[in-house]
């Protein structure tokens, strides 16, 4: 495959992305020589970012990695209103209140759950890519509405609702400046929207993910009404936008290896490792979530003095040399012929992302779907021209358009 520059310019001045979208060249330096060096946020503010695994895994994981950023005067990734000013928020919290909101979660996303969906996500998957036609636009006829589909079900989201939310999501994502305001605004209209599904659920209950979530207890002890209607806002920005830009750019990385591709259409029982590559390799399309440090740390490039607020970078973890061999090779293999150390996509320690088991679940059945369906899948454009997003939080395809067989 011959190297051509990429369209895309992702939100991150300092971390252009390489060729075909790939993560930037500039993490090779940054592993090596400036594990720490400060990059420029969407807000323009200058942080320290964390760029080698050892450092972010023990960032992730330290008690003094606090994830309250609420203090006025602190570093922001975004201007204006964002996920880090919701002190209801899951990720918002420290222990106590962090461990307790997990606690009364914890049976909810178990693997016993999740596989009582895996048959409705498969036939989904298997109704989109019938629909499809003999050439069509990943993004838009598989990518995006699979997971949409299923977190509406899982959720008991009326679909014809989602359009509206997909729209309050595009905007809550836009890291640009000038958005700042209608970010605030799409981020009370969601979360009116979640208030107004609870209650639903709540006259009318039935058994839907948010049945669960309304009944989720640990004795005695339930979620506060702000915690509850957070957690739904959550799991619909999170259910469909971040598992949609994985199976756009995992299709995307496997169209730019088809040879990879072929293995897996002609070895399917390859799928669960190939996804763990995807998720390394691609995930989490972003970079992740700041911290503030409560106390000093020792990292690799140093100290870092509390009260600073970091970037512990979970996509450059994840291509970090001392770690992964070759580590900007894409490789379906890598999950299956050895045991690396586990990708950080979904984070590590107390915020280890909720819904792992459930992204996973959709990831493996997505690409199980393509593959069997559609061995012959190739691309209906130059890989090296298709135009990635440059305005949000998750870096993928614009579109991806592509032929049956």
């Amino acid at each position: 495959m011959t190297e051509q520059p990429s369209s895309g310019k992702g939100a991150w001045p300092d971390l252009p992305p390489g060729p075909y979208g790939t993560p930037s060249p500039d993490l090779i330096r940054r592993h090596a020589e400036a594990p720490m060096e400060a990059a420029t946020m969407p807000s323009g503010d200058r942080i320290p970012m964390i760029v080698r695994y050892a450092d972010v895994r023990n960032l992730l994981t330290s008690p003094a990695s606090s994830r309250n950023l609420r203090e006025p005067g602190l570093p922001r990734m975004v201007s204006g209103t964002f996920l880090d000013d919701d002190p209801a928020a899951l990720n918002n919290q420290d222990p106590p209140e962090h461990t307790r909101y997990r606690r009364i979660l914890h049976g909810t996303f178990t693997p016993r759950q999740i596989e009582r969906w895996r048959p409705r996500v498969a036939a989904i998957a298997g109704e989109l890519l019938d629909a499809a036609g003999e050439e069509f636009d990943l993004a838009a006829a598989f990518a995006l509405p699979l997971p949409a589909r299923v977190i509406c079900e899982l959720l008991g989201v009326p679909m014809d609702r989602f359009e509206q939310f997909r729209g309050w999501t595009d905007l809550f994502l836009s890291t640009s400046t000038a958005g700042a305001e209608a970010r605030g605004e799409a981020f009370g209209a969601f979360m009116a929207y979640a208030a107004e599904l609870i209650a639903r659920h709540r006259a009318e209950p039935g058994d839907d993910l948010i049945d669960l979530l309304i009944e989720a207890r640990d004795e005695d002890d339930r979620l506060t009404e702000d915690e509850l209607t957070n957690m739904v806002f959550t799991l619909i920005l999170a259910g469909h936008e971040t598992t949609a830009s994985m199976v756009i750019r995992g299709t995307f990385r496997l169209l730019c290896h088809p040879d990879q591709y072929a293995e897996l259409a002609a070895r399917p029982e390859l799928v669960a490792a190939a996804v763990e590559e995807i998720l390394r390799h691609e995930g989490p399309g972003g970079t992740g979530m700041l911290r503030r440090v409560t106390e000093d740390v020792e990292v690799s490039g140093g100290t870092i003095p509390a009260g600073t607020v970091v970037l512990p970078n979970l996509a450059a973890a994840n291509h970090d040399p001392v770690v992964y061999e070759e580590p900007m090779r894409f490789d379906i293999h890598r999950f299956a012929d050895a045991a690396p150390s586990p990708h950080l996509t979904f984070g590590q320690g107390p915020h280890y992302c909720l819904g792992a088991n459930l992204a996973r679940m959709e990831l493996q059945e997505a690409f199980r779907a393509l593959v069997t369906r559609l061995p012959g899948l190739r691309a209906q454009e130059d890989l090296a021209a298709v135009r990635w997003s440059d305005d949000g939080f998750v870096f993928r395809p614009r579109r991806l358009l592509v032929k049956a067989g």
